[in-house]
């Protein structure tokens, strides 16, 4: 056996370090057909090489609680929220599970909650069941175990589909397998037949766990019904499968994870609340609950002070970001916490910080998330978060400046648009080149009109303007020349019509 002399082996050992540490290289000859489509850097899809730049995990803006779980049906259980927008009309439908309320059972209820603006929500009194005694109540399904317990519905995008089916939901746990409801307006439903839709099978290879939110959506990009939900594999995983009439379901298949091209680190997630990003349907974010188990923040007298439920002081848990554009895989570039919990004992027991199923427009310039909080407590509620449109990720540039160069690439719009930011002394410049990564001649980075500012879609101009539709269907690459800057996203956008 040859011995290396300890000098040699620190050498070797720095040069796997660096390598490791670099950003992966385009697969030779791979070209990212782009069309006209936005694409977001919350991964390396678009990335073969970054020189003083880093892909940066953005933090969301605490903007404070908008409901409370506070009516006699609600209580210290409510949970698996999901979010829907549909024109300006906003919609959280969440479950409804007082402290005295076994799960699965009957007493579990489908809350609802509207809004105008995503920011101020009230709870509309729609007289559809008796729930304790009143039917002056939010509630838009009872009554029926144990559907309530994890009722996750979402708008059919599917253009084709029937008036009386606009909403669709999937709800059940192991013993029931998940039914299929229909609703023509999200508030009235019902069963699109009595037996699920997708059944529990066994033996298999890992176990089946409904009883968490069943994430269904129809795919435009796939033009297919995609399911994901939580399995058990010695950890919580997530599994996918999928359909064409939202009946007839594949047998499904484990969601592995991966980042930087390896298996990611092994963790539980509770909740998948994976759904097309609505400015750009192809990808889709999943804003995953991390669980993680018997590691207690909190003590028991700060637990008997709060009046946690009994045993839910004993876990914590945050929120984490992943990817997917179809397939089998999740990437997760971002190992950290997307949502921290926050400060104060309160938001350190069991199943807390949960996000809610939907990212939505609020604003011009803002959309929002929405979290449960204080779970298993009297003060159990929602909390929203906001980012700006995109805003999950960036690739960051110091102010000493670097680069990054996409993979080749083809599209089919006019103009490029950026979303980005930079400081007043900071600055972007774009460079669009062959596929043998020579600038094309006038967009060269020197001809790139210096983009400064804070915008959401800017169009970017070289010395002779703005159309790059002499580009559209060749295989290019992009080269950003940053300096103490944001970049969020990008789009080979159509002109606009007229121009």
């Amino acid at each position: 056996m040859q011995i290396r002399p300890p000098c040699l082996l620190a050498a070797l050992k720095y040069l796997l370090l660096a390598a490791a540490a670099q950003p992966l290289l385009a697969t030779a000859g791979e070209v990212v057909e782009l069309g006209s489509r936005r694409e977001l850097f919350v991964d390396r899809f678009l990335i073969a090489t970054m020189r003083g730049v880093e892909l940066r995990l953005h933090e969301p803006r605490d903007e404070g609680t908008v409901l409370q779980f506070d009516e006699p049906w609600e209580g210290i259980h409510c949970g698996y929220s999901t979010v829907i927008r549909e024109g300006d009309h906003f919609r959280i439908y969440y479950r409804g599970m007082p402290a005295d309320v076994v799960d699965g059972t009957a007493g579990e209820v489908t809350c609802v909650a509207e809004s105008n603006d995503g920011r101020r929500w009230t709870k509309p009194k729609l007289g559809l069941f008796e729930v304790r005694g009143t039917k002056a109540n939010n509630v838009v399904l009872a009554g029926d175990p144990p559907f309530s317990h994890n009722f996750s519905p979402f708008l059919d995008g599917r253009p084709d589909g029937p008036p009386d089916q606009r909403y669709k939901a999937l709800a059940g746990i192991s013993k029931s397998g998940l039914v299929a409801f229909v609703s023509a307006d999200g508030l009235r439903w019902r069963k699109l037949r009595d037996t699920a839709v997708i059944p529990e099978k066994a033996p298999f290879k890992f176990a089946w766990m409904f009883d968490s939110q069943n994430v269904a959506f129809w795919s435009e990009a796939e033009r297919k019904y995609v399911c994901y939900f939580r399995v058990w594999e010695g950890v919580r995983r997530i599994a996918r499968t999928e359909s064409t009439d939202f009946v007839n379901w594949s047998d499904p298949v484990l969601m592995s994870q991966m980042t930087e091209g390896q298996p990611s680190p092994t963790e539980d997630l509770y909740t998948n609340q994976t759904d097309p990003y609505f400015r750009a349907p192809h990808l889709y974010l999943a804003v995953a609950a991390r669980f993680v188990p018997g590691r207690q923040a909190i003590s028991d007298e700060d637990a008997k002070a709060l009046k946690v439920a009994k045993g839910y002081e004993k876990d914590v848990s945050d929120a984490v970001l992943m990817t997917t554009r179809g397939g089998s895989v999740y990437d997760r570039t971002f190992l950290s916490s997307f949502i921290r919990p926050g400060i104060g004992a309160r938001n350190w027991v069991s199943r807390n910080n949960y996000p809610a199923l939907g990212i939505v427009q609020t604003s011009p310039t803002e959309m929002s998330l929405y979290v449960n909080q204080d779970y298993a407590q009297p003060t159990a509620h929602l909390q929203r978060y906001s980012l700006r449109l995109d805003g999950f990720a960036s690739v960051q540039a110091p102010y000493a400046g670097g680069e990054l160069l996409t993979k080749l690439l083809q599209f089919s719009g006019d103009r490029l648009q950026l979303n980005f930011a930079t400081s007043a002394a900071g600055s972007i410049r774009v460079e669009i080149q062959d596929d043998a990564s020579k600038p094309i001649n006038g967009f060269a980075a020197g001809d790139c009109v210096e983009i400064i500012g804070n915008e959401i879609e800017r169009v970017i101009r070289w010395k002779s303007g703005a159309d790059v539709s002499g580009l559209a269907g060749k295989t290019v690459r992009l080269r950003f020349v940053m300096k103490d800057a944001d970049l969020y996203a990008l789009r080979f956008a159509p002109a606009p019509s007229g121009k």
